[in-house]
């Protein structure tokens, strides 16, 4: 590929990456101000709360990585305009069958459309797949809260059941007061293990989900950029087996608007000919029936003359 003037060069996505550390230096703040009510939540039940917040660390850190990776990407595409001599520049990985293709020799007088279209489409399913993890991740914040919902239901349930038959025994009004108030306390807690842990899924997956939003941005700049980029190294001169060719052209269409006239006029001739040959048969048949007519009416007139001849003689 040349190097052309006009062309702009891929922005670096270090804006998302600044907005990515600041949501969470603000997400950080705030813990850090809720911090007793926090660590009070987060005591209700801390193995599944880590697990929740141990999500969370790998999916922001694969974010991350997801904005990462695209600066090697950009850096060997800039390098390509010859604005970057002198800097080393390592093998892409999302452009790997670009890179392939120019070092085997192809795209030296521009990038076909067909070509183009599929690289595109290569580096479009790349960037999608990259996101699949994040998306499961974010989907599996909820389903930890929610699992943790219906853990601490089964808890307050089965602990009122205890309390119910706790109070049916025989004590005084005194005593069984007693027992309801220390029985109340399981209850209480399956229902701080139900809402701590949704709150951690909840806010776990909105942390997340910035996280994810903010990186297929900075993917979806990358694609536009590198797609205006492929534009202008689109090959413009179409193919020789394309070319129009106006000449045979001229010479074969007489030939089959000939041949055209000649089929309509045989089946005409052809369509004449039956009807002369059906008209003269009707023709045949009218001079038989007037035939049969003319011999009919003879017999008739002599079968009348004998009858006159003998009613004359009597």
């Amino acid at each position: 590929m040349a190097a052309d003037p006009d062309i702009r060069l891929l922005t670096s996505p270090r804006i998302f990456l600044v907005g990515m550390a600041a949501f969470l230096a603000l997400v950080g703040f705030v813990v850090l101000i809720l911090y007793k009510q926090i660590a009070l939540a987060f005591s209700a039940n801390p193995g599944l709360n880590g697990l929740i917040l141990g999500v969370l660390a790998i999916g922001s850190l694969f974010a991350f990585r997801q904005v990462i990776r695209l600066f090697r990407e950009i850096h060997w595409v800039n390098s390509l305009t010859g604005e970057q001599t002198g800097k080393t520049v390592g093998q892409p990985v999302l452009l790997a069958p670009m890179a392939a293709m120019l070092n085997a020799g192809a795209g030296a007088r521009g990038l076909s459309t067909i070509t183009t279209r599929a690289i595109l489409d290569s580096i479009a399913t790349r960037l999608d797949e990259g996101r699949e993890l994040n998306r499961y991740l974010i989907g599996l914040l909820v389903f930890l809260g929610l699992l943790g919902t219906f853990w601490g239901l089964l808890e307050t349930v089965h602990s009122i059941s205890g309390v119910i038959d706790s109070m049916k025994t025989g004590a005084d009004t005194a005593t069984m007061f007693d027992d309801l108030k220390s029985g109340l306390s399981a209850p209480i807690a399956g229902m701080s293990i139900s809402f701590t842990s949704s709150l951690f899924g909840l806010a776990g997956s909105l942390i997340l989900g910035f996280l994810d939003l903010q990186a297929g941005q900075a993917q979806n700049r990358f694609y536009s950029e590198f797609e205006e980029f492929l534009a202008s190294h689109v090959e413009t001169v179409p193919p020789l087996e394309i070319q129009p060719q106006p000449q045979p052209t001229a010479i074969v269409q007489p030939q089959v608007e000939h041949q055209r006239n000649a089929a309509a006029i045989a089946t005409l001739a052809e369509g004449i000919q039956s009807l002369v040959s059906h008209m003269r048969t009707e023709q045949q048949q009218i001079r038989d029936w007037v035939d049969v007519q003319s011999a009919q009416q003879e017999d008739i007139g002599k079968l009348l003359r004998r009858l006159l001849e003998e009613l004359g003689t009597r």
